[in-house]
């Protein structure tokens, strides 16, 4: 028996489960203190971590970096308005088969251009690069058929997600569909990657080729993940769609794959919990700058990932960590 095939120590209760039990009950509680434009707002901003735990399960668990993951977040939501608007579906339908087509578009195109280059052996700078130009020709895609995309302006008129006689059109409602969506994937997510996928991913992170030598499928184990990572992409634009009645190409842009990888990098890359902290962090902090200047929030992000980077890399959660089980250490060496 190998190392990679004995089975990770279980736990009672991991500390980044506990800490995500703990968010998903505080947000729950969130539309008793507030309401209507509000809450919708906080209703986007759980999707966008949706968004960003797809990315962090594929970068966090493996190391590759997707630059263009906002092609699968665009491609889930223009799937579903695609549906919305031209196909003519009975209203009863229309939102599941939006869905259904929005995650199996991001997912088929994830399907595609993963199995050719994690097969191809493209790893690292190469497999960042090639998922940029990704971003790229899809946003021009979404630019330039403007008889089906509606190009620049975009397109408007997507109904409220309505599934199985259930609507989902009132604020608190799609808020909460948002809420068990995201709690549904993170929970997963984690029971997931603490067991023996996780182990393996992390194993391949290490050293690939040793874990291929032991008679592990590799390329197709990061294309499973990759692909699983592309579709909670697409579902995440699929219901962001639905929830502001519109889409447009900045939802498929670069701009928008680089601020969810700041998102993750603020959380700590590969908690997963952190991803969807680190969404709020940065949203918060975007809202209280740009009430002051529009202009000066790229320039305090980029200052602030630069910063990121260089003095607390795992992340802001894993930083206010550290600095209490110093203070913890400190307390009891005093006494």
């Amino acid at each position: 028996m190998t190392a990679i095939d004995k089975k990770p120590r279980r736990s009672r209760l991991r500390p980044s489960t506990l800490i995500a039990v703990v968010m998903l009950a505080v947000l729950a509680m969130l539309p008793v203190f507030v309401g209507g434009y509000t809450l919708s707002t906080y209703r986007d901003v759980l999707l966008l971590g949706l968004f960003a735990l797809s990315l962090d399960i594929f970068w966090g668990r493996t190391g590759i970096l997707s630059f263009g993951h906002a092609t699968f977040f665009g491609l889930g939501a223009y799937g579903m308005a695609i549906t919305s608007v031209h196909f003519g579906i009975d209203p009863q339908w229309v939102s599941l088969v939006g869905l259904l087509f929005g995650v199996g578009l991001a997912a088929l195109v994830a399907l595609c251009v993963g199995y050719f280059m994690l097969y191809g052996g493209v790893r690292g700078a190469y497999f960042t690069i090639v998922t940029l130009a990704l971003a790229l020709i899809a946003n021009q895609i979404a630019i330039g058929w403007s008889s089906v995309t509606g190009g620049n302006s975009g397109m408007i008129g997507i109904p409220p997600l309505s599934l199985f006689g259930m609507s989902f059109a009132s604020p608190a409602d799609s808020y909460y569909l948002a809420l068990v969506v995201l709690g549904i994937s993170l929970l997963v997510s984690l029971k997931v990657m603490h067991g023996r996928v996780g182990f393996l991913l992390s194993a391949i992170q290490d050293n690939e080729l040793k874990v291929r030598t032991l008679g592990y499928r590799t390329q197709l184990i990061l294309l499973v993940t990759f692909v699983s990572s592309a579709a909670l992409a697409g579902l995440a634009g699929a219901i962001y769609a639905t929830g502001t009645g519109f889409v447009a190409p900045d939802l498929i842009a670069l701009l928008l794959s680089t601020e969810v990888i700041i998102w993750v990098a603020v959380g700590g890359s590969g908690t997963l919990t952190g991803a969807v902290i680190g969404t709020f962090i940065v949203w918060e902090l975007q809202q209280k700058i740009s009430s002051f200047s529009v202009a000066a929030w790229p320039i305090f992000i980029g200052s602030f990932f630069i910063l990121l980077v260089l003095v607390f890399p795992k992340g802001i959660p894993a930083l206010i960590m550290e600095k209490a089980r110093m203070f913890t250490a400190k307390k009891e060496k005093l006494q």
